[in-house]
């Protein structure tokens, strides 16, 4: 069993862009780290997402004014990519009625910043189980536990990652995403703990997100995970002016688990 690539699409006012994930604010925009601001518009990373085959990789939305960009990118790839990034119970079937595969949901779960499981049944009946993906991107906690992040990852919530916890959403959903909040966007390295938890805790299949900065972050997800979990890699990928992974490797390691020779 091996670990697969899972590509992204990061949108932020309507443009691809990759950032440093705990520098997003709703009010202070001059804090935002941005690692690659893209000069192609969404539909050209669906488009090559396609052409390679992949599956499974998502689309997030990071603040408004990115429907149109995520539409298009939907419409490239129809039912093989998954929106994340605002979704509610009143617009998830409207993503999916577009071509998402399935709706990310993370925010929403959470008013006040307390989980709601009367939401999660919610929008399990209106999407279906199969459709539903519940993103726990987290923060570490000065005690080594993690906890749920939201909005923009600069909340955090009630909730804490956990077997119980997992074995309990699982029964709601497909699939888990999460991001290493803390590492996203820095290139210096997965979350190893947090990757072996989730391989532990976690009933079904889940995408690890944050910090890869090697090729053979794969082979080392793989090891760690015993190819439970997938890795989501952003900044560090050629594609997204990162120099330290090909794209071109990843869709190979996906093909045929084969790392490039030195």
């Amino acid at each position: 069993m091996r670990s697969q690539f899972r590509p992204c699409i990061d949108l932020h006012n309507g443009q691809v862009k990759q950032i440093v994930g705990g520098t997003l604010h709703d009010t202070d925009a001059n804090q935002l780290q941005t690692n690659f601001v893209s000069t192609q518009p969404a539909s050209h990373y669906a488009r090559m997402y396609k052409d390679s085959g992949l599956l499974g990789g998502h689309v997030i939305m990071l603040g408004p004014h990115n429907d149109t960009s995520a539409t298009s990118a939907l419409s490239t790839y129809p039912d093989a990519l998954q929106i994340g990034g605002g979704i509610t119970l009143s617009n998830a079937q409207q993503w999916i009625d577009r071509g998402a595969s399935k709706v990310i949901v993370t925010s929403w779960l959470f008013p006040d910043g307390k989980f709601s499981m009367d939401r999660l049944d919610q929008m399990e009946k209106l999407v279906g189980r199969a459709k539903l993906v519940v993103d726990l991107s987290c923060r570490r906690t000065k005690n080594g536990t993690w906890v749920v992040a939201m909005n923009k990852w600069q909340t955090l919530t009630d909730m804490q990652v956990s077997k119980p916890v997992l074995e309990a959403l699982a029964k709601k959903c497909s699939e888990f995403l999460v991001h290493a909040a803390d590492v996203e966007g820095l290139c210096n390295g997965i979350d190893q703990d947090l990757v072996v938890a989730l391989a532990e805790w976690s009933p079904i299949p889940v995408t690890y997100a944050g910090g890869a900065s090697s090729i053979r972050d794969l082979q080392l997800v793989t090891k760690l995970s015993k190819g439970r979990v997938d890795l989501t890699i952003g900044s560090a990928l050629d594609v997204f002016g990162g120099t330290q992974i090909k794209y071109t490797d990843c869709v190979e390691w996906n093909r045929t688990g084969c790392l490039p020779t030195e």
